[in-house]
């Protein structure tokens, strides 16, 4: 244990950086409360979202990260807002118009439009816990709604009474001439309707601790601050939740950035201590929009988890938390991989080396063996050239390539070759394009072919490369189970048919037999799919079977 602390100590893993802040926080002892508070912040106005899961997968990782390094015990709260008003109807619910008459309604007064839960923000937090929980985050559930009505707030919002006009008079600061003129703190929900309201307040009384405003129709109503009678502007609001709960860390997007003075200003204001802070980049989708909740584009949760694992998903949040990110479909493949690259990895790598590998911060430490015996992406292309419309295809291929490897013994692979097979289906069949070979390419292709099928033939396109690029060293012995003897005849094929710069051969091989732009290691491909498999797609695609489709 002294040495991973040691290591995590001096670690330049960012969630051990972050953790070390946080750990100054309490030099001198744990706090009063007794344990170090960690809060991620949701506001269930649509369909919990990718960046919902990053926000709780990195906090999480600073969570580990902090109890790495210090005895002081720690715990993770997901606060919802669902006290907020629906400000407009997202699109991507079940017939969105029906929600059009409960707008400015708390989102735990509209009613589900999926029919499941009794209202469409407890529809939404449950979409939310059971990720959450899917995952395997420790952490406790608080709703908005609870928390102002079950009185758990109403101290704080008692001092927010006392202290109006030095909070209004930080919110001030912020706001236009105009929206300053009627601005209030408070947002009360009227009495008979229910709705939230954004009016100003007539007075604030601090001897009765209530508010007294008109409403819409002009009708004046006087209501305690207490109870769940009104709720905090959202700004306000995050000051007043740290400062209710004592919340020592909380990280959120850039968006919210520029209103952390604010926050910690009304935190202090309310006699709490602001929270240490991290904030991280945007996620962005293929077009470079933002991903919204009522909006839906980009990758959803659900969807993520319907072509790869959970542990791919955390690998992808962990990257580069400060630097905007992608998020489409494309990028699945490539973080499945990377993550079992990381995996492999670990377990040969001294301390220092394994808490910087992501896989650490992933598991918590406790890092699995990876039993991904063939690469995500090499599974997309055996689908696409073999046509999967199940894993048994694909496991077809995987047990000629690794004969020990069974669904029981290798579930990890199992579940890939799930993802694989459906991942191939939506998104790489409907868009692969096959292309009739050039003279060049047609005439390296049926060389390859030969040399596939003929142990002296391929020796012979290994001699003739070597003689190219004055290469004196043996050559090798032939094994045509061996990806890397593969391999380089491919390589040679490539160099003695003059292809220049080599890639563009690479490229043809892709774009001909695979119809994709991009493709595999091709001897690692030809190992998996079969070398008489591999040579009759050759003979199709110079048939023009493959354009023909």
């Amino acid at each position: 244990m002294s040495d991973l602390r040691d290591a995590a100590l001096v670690s330049k893993a960012w969630p051990f950086e972050e953790a070390r802040k946080l750990l100054k926080r309490y030099a001198k002892g744990a706090p009063e409360k007794g344990y170090v508070l960690f809060e991620t912040g949701y506001g269930p106005s649509g369909l919990p979202h990718i960046g919902t899961f990053g926000e709780v997968a990195r906090t999480t990782m600073i969570k580990v990260a902090f109890e790495a390094i210090s005895d002081i015990p720690t715990k993770l709260i997901c606060f919802s807002d669902d006290l907020d008003g629906l400000r407009k109807v997202p699109s991507n619910v079940p017939n969105p118009n029906t929600l059009e008459p409960y707008l400015q309604m708390p989102l735990t007064a509209v009613p589900d439009p999926f029919g499941t839960h009794d209202s469409f923000g407890e529809h939404n937090n449950a979409m939310l816990r059971r990720f959450l929980d899917t995952f395997g985050f420790e952490y406790d559930f608080y709703s908005a709604r609870e928390f102002y009505k079950s009185g758990q707030f109403d101290e704080v919002l008692k001092r927010a009474v006392d202290n109006y006009d030095a909070i209004m008079a930080i919110m001030l600061k912020s706001l236009r001439e105009e929206r300053a003129a009627t601005y209030s703190i408070f947002l009360p929900l009227h009495p008979e309707t229910g709705r939230v309201l954004y009016v100003p307040m007539k007075k604030v009384c601090a001897e009765t601790y209530t508010v007294t405003f008109d409403d819409e129709d002009g009708k004046e109503w006087t209501v305690p601050v207490t109870g769940g009678n009104v709720k905090l502007q959202w700004k306000p609001d995050f000051g007043a939740r740290w400062a209710a709960l004592g919340v020592d860390f909380e990280m959120y997007g850039k968006e919210h950035a520029t209103n952390e003075k604010i926050y910690d200003a009304i935190c202090r204001a309310l006699g709490g201590r602001a929270p240490n802070h991290f904030s991280y980049e945007l996620f962005l989708d293929e077009n470079g929009q933002k991903i919204s909740k009522s909006s839906g584009n980009g990758v959803s949760i659900d969807q993520w988890l319907t072509y790869a694992s959970t542990e791919s998903l955390a690998y992808f949040m962990y990257q580069k938390p400060k630097t905007a990110k992608r998020m489409h479909f494309d990028v699945i493949p490539k973080a499945v991989d990377e993550y079992h690259q990381q995996l492999r990895a670990y377990h040969g790598q001294d301390i220092k080396a394994q808490l910087n590998n992501p896989v650490w911060h992933i598991h918590g430490g406790d890092v699995p063996q990876s039993d991904m015996v063939v690469p995500y992406s090499m599974l997309l292309n055996i689908a696409s050239v073999s046509n999967a419309e199940d894993k048994e295809t694909l496991w077809g291929f995987i047990q000629k390539y690794a004969p020990e490897a069974t669904a029981e013994t290798h579930p990890g692979m199992d579940a890939a070759a799930g993802h694989a097979v459906r991942y191939f289906n939506d998104f790489v069949k409907p868009a692969k394009t096959y292309r009739a070979p050039t003279d060049q390419e047609r005439a390296a292709l049926e060389d390859l072919a030969g040399a596939l099928s003929s142990a002296e033939t391929a020796l012979a396109v290994i001699a003739a490369k070597n003689a190219l690029v004055g290469n004196e060293e043996p050559l090798p012995e032939p094994d045509f189970g061996d990806e890397e003897f593969l391999q380089s005849i491919v390589f040679a094929i490539g160099k003695t048919h003059k292809f220049d710069p080599l890639r563009d051969w690479f490229k043809a091989i892709y774009e001909v037999l695979l119809g994709a732009s991009q493709g595999p290691r091709f001897g690692g491909f030809i190992a998996l799919y079969g070398v008489e498999d591999t040579v009759a797609l050759i003979h199709k695609a110079l048939a023009g079977e493959l354009v023909a489709g």
